[in-house]
C-alpha cells in the first residue's frame, strides 16, 4: 500500500435477492432496497458503492448504469461504479454513452471496473461465442480506452462495425472516468491492466489473501516496464460486520453456506462444512465479525497486498435486510475510521 494514497473503503452488491421478517423481496423491491443501502453508505461516509453484471436467478444487477444512475440521485458524494462490467459482451461505444452519462448527473462520480467475467451467462444471452474470450476483451478494451482518451476515435477490428472520426456525446471527463480492469488471479489480466496503464481490482473470494502477492509484485513490476506510474490496487471480498464477533459469525453462514453449496456443485470447489468456514474466517477472505475484527483482518491484508481500496461485497442470497443495513452503517461509522487509524500507527502497533 502507498502510504501517499487515502485508503479507500466500499461495498459491492450483486444485487441479490433481500428478505425482510422471513419474506423474500421480489426482483423491483430488491432494487428499491439497493437506491437505499446507496443512500445509507453515502451517509455512513463510505467512499464508493459499486454494482455487478449478473445473469442468473436471485439477481438483479444486469442494468447496472441504470441502477447506479438511480443512486445518484439519491446521495450526494459517494462514488458510484461497478463491481464489474462485462466488456466482452458490451459494446464498448454504447458502455462509453452510459457511463459518460452516469458521470454527467451524478456530477463526476463515475467510475468502472472491467473483466472478462468469471460468470459466464452473458455470451450466449447475447449471442457471443466463448470461442472469443480473449480476442472480445482485448478488442473492446482497447476501443474503450480510445475512446476514453482521444477527443475523435477512428477504429477497425474484428468483433464490431469500425469507427471513423467518431466523437460520442455527452463528452465523459478528459482523460475518461476512473477505470479498473478486474483480475480474478490470472496473470496475463494483470499485465494487461499494466500495459494499458489501469489500476487493478482482485476479486478474492476464498483461501488466503497473501497468495496474491505475487500479482502484485507482476503489476508493480510490469507497470514499470510499461513505464507508468505505481496505481492504485484494491481488493473485493465477501463479509458482514455485525456488533459482535459471535453475531456476525452465525449470521454469515446461515445465508452463505446455501450459495457455496450451490456454487461448490457448479464449479467445483469445495462443499463448505463448518470447519472450513472457521478456516476461512480466521485465514481467508471470509471478512466477517465486530467492527474491530474486521478492521484488522482489512488492515493485514492491506499491508500483505499494498492495497490503497477494499471493498466488501455485502449482500448475500436471501440476507435479511436489517443485516445488511447494519453492515453498511458499521462498516462506514466504525470499521473505516478504525482502518485509517491502524494503517496511519506503526504496523508493530497495528497488529
Amino acid at each position: 500500500m502507498r502510504e501517499s494514497v487515502p485508503f479507500e473503503l466500499g461495498l459491492n452488491s450483486f444485487g441479490e435477492i433481500a428478505t425482510d421478517g422471513g419474506r423474500e423481496l421480489g426482483d423491483a423491491e430488491t432494487l428499491r432496497l439497493l437506491v437505499e443501502e446507496a443512500r445509507l453508505a453515502d451517509q455512513a461516509g463510505l467512499d464508493v458503492f459499486s454494482v455487478g453484471e449478473h445473469y442468473r436467478e436471485g439477481h438483479n444487477d444486469s442494468a447496472a448504469p441504470v441502477l447506479l444512475a438511480a443512486m445518484a440521485t439519491a446521495t450526494r458524494r459517494i462514488r458510484l461504479g461497478t463491481s464489474v462490467t462485462v466488456l466482452s459482451t458490451n459494446d464498448p461505444v454504447r458502455l462509453y454513452h452510459e457511463f459518460s452519462t452516469l458521470d454527467a448527473v451524478s456530477g463526476g462520480r463515475a467510475q468502472i471496473v472491467l473483466g472478462r467475467a468469471s460468470a459466464t451467462e452473458s455470451f450466449a444471452l447475447f449471442g457471443h461465442d466463448l470461442a472469443d474470450y480473449e480476442r472480445l476483451f482485448e478488442e473492446k478494451l482497447d476501443l474503450f480506452l480510445r475512446l476514453e482518451r482521444e477527443e475523435r476515435v477512428t477504429w477497425s477490428g474484428t468483433v464490431r462495425p469500425p469507427l471513423t472520426g467518431h466523437r460520442p456525446h455527452p463528452r465523459m471527463r478528459p482523460g475518461g472516468i476512473p477505470t479498473w480492469i478486474g483480475v480474478g488471479g490470472t496473470p496475463d489480466s494483470v499485465v494487461r491492466a499494466a500495459r494499458h496503464g489501469l489500476p487493478l481490482m482482485m476479486a478474492i473470494i476464498g483461501g488466503q489473501p497473501r497468495r496474491f502477492a505475487r500479482n502484485v509484485d507482476l503489476y508493480l513490476q510490469a507497470l514499470d516496464r510499461f513505464g507508468h506510474p505505481e496505481l492504485p490496487i484494491g481488493q473485493h471480498s465477501l463479509g458482514l460486520v455485525a456488533d459482535t464477533d459471535e453475531e456476525a459469525i452465525e449470521t454469515w453462514w446461515t445465508y452463505w453456506q446455501p450459495v457455496a453449496a450451490a456454487l461448490a456443485a457448479e464449479r467445483g470447489f469445495y462443499a463448505p462444512d463448518r470447519r472450513r468456514y472457521e478456516a476461512e474466517l480466521e485465514h481467508g477472505a471470509l471478512f466477517v465479525g465486530s467492527p474491530e475484527t474486521v478492521a484488522r483482518k482489512i488492515v493485514r491484508v492491506a499491508r500483505e497486498l499494498r492495497l490503497s481500496r477494499f471493498d466488501l461485497k455485502y449482500d448475500i442470497m436471501r440476507l435479511p435486510r436489517d443485516a445488511r443495513a447494519r453492515t453498511i452503517e458499521l462498516l462506514g461509522r466504525e470499521v473505516a475510521p478504525r482502518v485509517r487509524e491502524l494503517l496511519a500507527a506503526p504496523e508493530q502497533v497495528a497488529r
